[in-house]
């Protein structure tokens, strides 16, 4: 079977996260890394809403997650040793998480890099967690 890996922080859980998986899990099983709480305060500059133990379960009660674990990094390339360790066929990157030293990253170790283009499901409104927070703090 096909390996597609994603990454992300998944603090604030939405629809937006779900289509992503569902999306990434159209092209084979879906291997999710999620940054720790070290990585999210140091990339976020805030602390997590959910640690990192409580979105490790949320992110694996998902039907479209075949595994879930916490990257062992930090930073924005917090993936690679779990990269390297499953060796997927595609790595699934959403528009807004796109970079070159991302793709680059992937690119070397030969790996199929696919952005999505952030679709929402059924007229779904669009969902970040960034507009989220916004709302919540209004």
């Amino acid at each position: 079977m096909v390996k597609v890996f994603v990454s992300g922080c998944f603090d604030v859980l939405h629809s937006g996260h779900i289509r992503f998986f569902e999306e990434a899990a159209q092209y084979g099983d879906l291997y999710v890394s999620i940054g720790s709480d070290k990585t999210v305060a140091e990339l976020k500059h805030r602390p997590t809403l959910y640690n990192e133990q409580e979105r490790l379960y949320m992110v694996s009660a998902l039907k479209y997650v075949k595994v879930a674990f916490i990257a062992k990094g930090t930073g924005k390339l917090d993936f690679l040793y779990e990269l390297k360790e499953i060796k997927p066929d595609i790595f699934f990157v959403n528009a807004d998480g796109d970079s070159s030293e991302k793709r680059n990253a992937v690119e070397a170790l030969g790996i199929r890099y696919i952005v999505s283009n952030r679709i929402p499901k059924n007229l779904l409104p669009i969902r970040s967690t960034t507009s989220i927070r916004q709302i919540l703090h209004q």
